[in-house]
């Protein structure tokens, strides 16, 4: 076991980032194989917390289940534990059973009250926190979507969960509209709580937190409000772009003074915004240092397996048995945020309600009858061979000839991708209007700029870009 294990740790250094490897492979280690003759065997490794045993079963299971598998010759199951970190103690019964008086009783009644009512004050007392952080219950890691766009952001969301205030603090999370940073940070204040119900964790828009010293000021409470904010434990802020909108000098101020004394105590600060620091208008130049001084992640719109995912997962909540070509469909028709592809996927729902219908790719198609209408008048092939040949300084002839220069053909292939991803148009029609190609060509161009989106992040962001461009 100790030997495989070894092997699969100089594998995983070469697969993984120095960080990555570090923040979650380190702290793993194998406990026990159990190759029951070789039929359903198990290899269970042990992490230091449950946060951490859930985040690499989901990021890490099957990468090392194939690595098992490879070095055993046989199927492995992966198992997580949480590794002891003290001695249970184990209660020994006495031999000789003594018969208690009357006032051992009533004094071991009283302590079972006193515990009881110390509990229940205990329960109400956590109730309240709970309450006072304006989390809501149900954004967790659970029901987050994981994919590309998110990863990082939820991986390093796991490490400030394991260790709050004392490692990337601030959390900056930036993104566009709907791609789930507010979720992610719900996520993370539920966990926070659900390891310690009495920690002091409070999320609020940008904004709220505008109104409050404007109300604090008017009601002369300034020192309550300033107190209250300095004893939390973890600060939750949205949209800090809003402090940008119109003179707020006195916001910022405040604000300023309560993130140095956060930061001073080892508090958690997680802050979201549509944009990177740097790029923040109207915010002082010390405030966005600051937010700039822990770690700043993005996370981009979701690619077209996470949106699919997203949508099998909404619908399964909602008690709707969704197919996966219906899911698909969706999640083509609409790329831009998870709001969107809710919004269509209520609009889907109700329509099968209200014609009592199935909900099929055809009945999915009349009920988003007007996007689909939006996108065939806004995206064509042709506007996208001619968006990607001027980005790119190629002819428009050049997307239809036989040319194979790199210069020409994989700004070619990422037209024959940007088209897959962007209509409804099959590989052989694609594959006609790029000079009558074969559809193994185009299946071929899809997965290569696929796979080396992945790895390029100039190729990611070029990609990015052309889409902005096409939807106008």
């Amino acid at each position: 076991m100790l030997v495989f294990w070894q092997a699969c740790l100089n594998q995983l250094k070469k697969e993984l980032t120095p960080q990555q490897f570090k923040a979650w492979i380190t702290p793993l280690a194998p406990v026990d194989y159990n190759d029951n003759n070789n039929d359903n065997a198990v290899l269970t490794i042990s992490a230091p917390s449950r946060i951490k045993a859930d985040a690499c079963a989901r990021q890490f299971g099957e990468r090392l289940q194939a690595l098992a598998q490879e070095y055993w010759g046989h199927p492995v199951q992966i198992t997580f534990t949480v590794s002891a970190k003290r001695a249970v103690t184990k209660t020994t019964v006495a031999t000789e059973t003594a018969v208690p008086n009357k006032k051992e009783v009533n004094t071991h009644s009283s302590e079972i009250q006193d515990k009881k009512a110390s509990t229940e004050k205990t329960d109400e007392a956590n109730e309240k926190l709970f309450k006072d952080s304006n989390l809501e219950a149900e954004l967790t890691f659970d029901s987050l979507v994981t994919g590309k766009a998110n990863q990082l952001a939820k991986m390093i969301a796991y490490e400030v969960v394991e260790q709050p205030g004392r490692k990337y603090n601030p959390f900056f999370i930036y993104g566009g509209v709907g791609v789930g940073k507010t979720h992610l940070m719900h996520a993370i204040g539920n966990a926070v709580l659900e390891q310690n119900p009495s920690k002091k964790v409070r999320y609020l828009f940008a904004n709220t937190y505008v109104s409050e010293i404007v109300k604090a000021y008017q009601n002369n409470k300034f020192d309550e409000f300033k107190q209250y904010y300095q004893s939390l434990d973890m600060l939750l802020i949205d949209d800090i772009q809003f402090f940008g909108d119109g003179k707020k000098e006195g916001t910022q101020f405040a604000f300023f003074e309560l993130f140095e004394s956060l930061i001073r105590d080892n508090k958690q600060i997680i802050i979201t915004s549509d944009r990177y620091p740097k790029a923040l208008e109207g915010i002082q130049e010390r405030l966005r240092s600051r937010f700039e001084s822990g770690i700043s992640i993005e996370i981009e719109p979701p690619e077209l397996e996470m949106r699919v995912g997203i949508l099998l997962k909404k619908a399964a909540h909602e008690g709707i048995a969704l197919s996966e070509d219906v899911a698909f469909f969706i999640a083509k028709l609409l790329r831009a945020n998870v709001r969107e592809l809710e919004g269509a996927l209520r609009k889907v729902i109700a329509y099968s309600r209200f014609h009592k219908q199935d909900i099929t790719v055809e009945s999915t198609k009349s009920a988003l009858k007007d996007l689909l209408n939006n996108n065939q008048d806004q995206i064509s092939i042709e506007s996208i061979q001619k968006a990607v040949a001027d980005f790119y300084k190629i002819s428009l002839v050049d997307m239809h000839s036989k040319k194979r220069p790199k210069n020409i053909a994989f700004p070619r292939q990422i037209a024959m991708f940007l088209v897959k991803e962007l209509t409804q148009k099959s590989l052989p029609e694609i594959g006609a209007a790029f000079g009558g190609r074969d559809h193994t060509t185009v299946l071929h161009a899809v997965r290569k700029i696929t796979e080396d989106r992945r790895v390029d992040s100039k190729l990611n962001h070029e990609i990015h870009l052309l889409e902005q461009i096409l939807k106008g």
